[in-house]
């Protein structure tokens, strides 16, 4: 019995020890794994921006290196010409679309997500469900469907034709249903009692409490909006006065059998993403929650 107790003791510090052994490792591996990571996914921006900076013979000779060849330096003569196509302009028009299609999905999706929540009217489910449904339809299938429609209506090659199709989406509404189901009606009781109006406790009551599930909708609306090629490649496709940044990109690669011109499509490239890597950085705090939040609510 005795051996037996002074065993347990030894035991116990030597685990005791192994752990606090141990702990520190597993720490170094953690962070070593996501450095490793993050390497990864930074070098394809990294390699981008190296050669943007190059010149062109220095991009053919050794794409590789992060380093300038010294005899020709960093001109940059990418940037310089990029400039003097239409990239500001297209750069503008990125930003009245992404701008617009964001106040939209926010206005709309959560007026629509909270009538479905909220208000209680006749296949008010089977409007939710077809709704829900049509998340399941590839985007790509639309395309067609969505160029006719907008030709027999006028708005191809126009900035309502690239805009209007997606100022609401059923993400958004699906995202904001589910959130104000969450919101407890008691709040909703009590304004109307003091006498407020549906619409009034929308906006007053309802829309505050909704702050998180807005700026995540609004964060995926921008993000969506601004990387989006295949929209505007359907309704504005054949003007470049109202391409978009990734449009604009595509045309960068030149025609079939032409040469790429690699400091300016890079060049290009990196004033593309610099947008939205600054907002990421600026916002960073929000990308996150509105991250785990989706999570949460999906």
């Amino acid at each position: 019995m005795a051996v037996e107790m002074i065993s347990k003791p030894a035991a116990s510090a030597s685990a005791s020890s192994l752990s606090k052994f141990t702990r520190p490792l597993n720490v170094i591996f953690t962070y070593t794994v996501i450095i490793l990571f993050a390497l990864a996914m930074l070098l394809p921006f990294i390699y981008a921006l190296a050669n943007s900076l190059k010149a062109p013979q220095d991009i053919a000779a050794n794409p590789q290196s992060l380093l300038a060849d010294p005899a020709t330096g960093y001109p940059a003569t990418g940037y310089q010409r990029v400039f003097q196509r239409d990239f500001p302009r297209w750069t503008l028009n990125s930003f009245i679309f992404a701008a617009a299609v964001t106040i939209g999905n926010v206005f709309f999706c959560s007026m629509a997500g909270y009538a479905l929540s909220r208000i209680k009217f006749p296949g008010r489910s089977l409007a939710f469900a077809a709704l829900v449904g049509t998340l399941m339809v590839p985007g790509i299938v639309l395309l067609i469907p969505r160029f006719l429609i907008l030709k027999q209506i006028g708005l191809v090659d126009t900035y309502g034709g690239l805009i209007i199709p997606v100022l609401a989406g059923a993400f958004g509404v699906f995202l904001m249903r589910q959130f104000f189901e969450s919101i407890p009606a008691d709040i909703e009781e009590a304004a109307a009692i003091d006498g407020a109006s549906r619409i009034r406790m929308f906006f007053v009551v309802i829309l505050p409490i909704a702050i998180p599930a807005l700026t995540a909708l609004a964060i995926f609306s921008f993000q969506g909006a601004w990387n989006d090629f295949t929209g505007p490649l359907v309704s504005v496709g054949s003007n470049k006065e109202l391409w978009t940044l990734p449009l604009g990109l595509a045309f960068l690669r030149g025609s079939t059998g032409q040469a790429l011109e690699w400091d300016l499509l890079l060049a290009g490239a990196v004033i593309t993403t610099l947008p939205m890597a600054i907002i990421f950085f600026i916002f960073q705090r929000f990308f996150m929650e509105s991250a785990t939040y989706t999570a949460v609510k999906g």
